[in-house]
């Protein structure tokens, strides 16, 4: 479960000082010469984990690549791969405290990909550095991000019964081909800020038992309130279980449109549909696409940033209207030193939880 804003400020602040009145640096050592490690609670997490298994699956011989990203699930995937019978390749599991999420897990899960399709493996994982986040690659080495597991997931849970409400909860970056399909199959999806604290708001307000971002933060509230990769990972090895279907064969149906995503600094933030320019170049987008594309244009919650997301079925024009809105953004706003620039590797986690 998130927690609020104000209970988040609230905490780092104690965190910060500690019973002598030190702070920064001082008060941090203080802090961390009080921790321990506690080996139960990593036993006490692997059999959690074990037990959201029905009897019934078995993944014994399930050959599966997993990139930890040098992060915590180095410690967790390849005990739970060894108890479960899993035969697992083990990817960046030599944490170091620097080399977390460097050139590897989640953000760059192409060599996790390649090492998939070149050892014929079933499936491939790579979690970022704290595992709460999973993202996929096909036995064909095809990467499949947090839509990709929406739409395996979704319509398995439905003719199953247990998809609550008929919806999953997404966010302004889930791609609208993802929407399209599921509307096919009779689930709606509804959309809130970029943060999987949002979307969990809305799952919980809604009823919805199943949301996530493209990031691959997937949430299962019927088993926890959080995002936890490794339960995701768990998740779809029982859906292949289930069906008897590879990833690849699950999500072949899944047309994601094509998506731009453009990032303009500006010098102060205004509000965006003020601007005549900035609100012309919009509705031009919106009027040609109809209802087969989106644009949307918002500030970043931590840098003086504008970014704009346009998506249709049509790339040339999904790119010309992208960079016709930056530009009217930077004509008004930009802070004119070459602010437009590409967008991050990932425009949700440098915003999850702060929009």
């Amino acid at each position: 479960m998130k927690l609020s804003e104000s209970l988040e400020v609230a905490i780092e602040r104690g965190l910060g000082q500690d019973q002598s009145g030190q702070t920064g640096d001082a008060a941090e050592r203080e802090i961390e010469s009080a921790l321990a490690p506690d080996p139960t609670l990593l036993s006490d997490y692997l059999t959690h984990l074990a037990s959201l298994l029905p009897s019934a699956i078995r993944l014994s011989g399930t050959r599966l690549v997993v990139d930890c990203a040098h992060g915590s699930a180095s410690h967790v995937a390849p005990e739970l791969a060894r108890q479960l019978g899993i035969e697992a390749r083990i990817l960046n599991a030599e944490p170091d405290g620097r080399n977390i999420n460097l050139q590897c897990g989640s953000l760059h899960p192409q060599k996790m990909a390649e090492e998939t399709r070149r050892s014929g493996a079933d499936l491939g994982v790579a979690f970022d550095g704290d595992a709460d986040r999973a993202i996929f690659s096909t036995h064909e080495g095809r990467i499949a991000d947090g839509d990709h597991v929406l739409y395996a997931t979704a319509p398995h849970f439905k003719r199953r019964g247990t998809l609550k409400g008929d919806a999953v909860v997404g966010t302004l970056m889930t791609n609208l081909g993802l929407e399209l399909a599921l509307a096919r199959q009779g689930i709606g999806l509804k959309r809130t800020a970029v943060g999987d604290k949002y979307v969990l708001e809305e799952m919980l307000r809604s009823g919805i038992n199943l949301g996530g971002e493209p990031s691959g933060h997937i949430i299962f509230s019927d088993i926890s309130l959080a995002g936890d990769g490794i339960i995701t990972l768990l998740q779809v090895l029982r859906l292949l279980a289930e069906t008897g279907e590879p990833l690849g064969g699950l999500v072949r149906e899944l047309k994601p449109f094509p998506q731009v995503i453009r990032n303009v600094w500006v010098r102060e933030k205004r509000a965006l549909d003020s601007i005549p320019e900035v609100a012309h170049a919009v509705a031009e987008c919106r009027s040609e696409f109809g209802d087969r594309g989106r644009a949307v244009v918002r500030y970043s919650g931590t840098e003086r940033l504008a970014r704009v997301m346009v998506e249709a079925d049509d790339a040339e024009a999904v790119r010309r209207h992208a960079a016709r809105i930056a530009g009217a953004i930077e004509s008004v706003l930009g802070n004119h030193a070459g602010v437009s620039r590409e967008p991050s590797a990932d425009p949700e986690t440098a915003e999850a939880g702060e929009d």
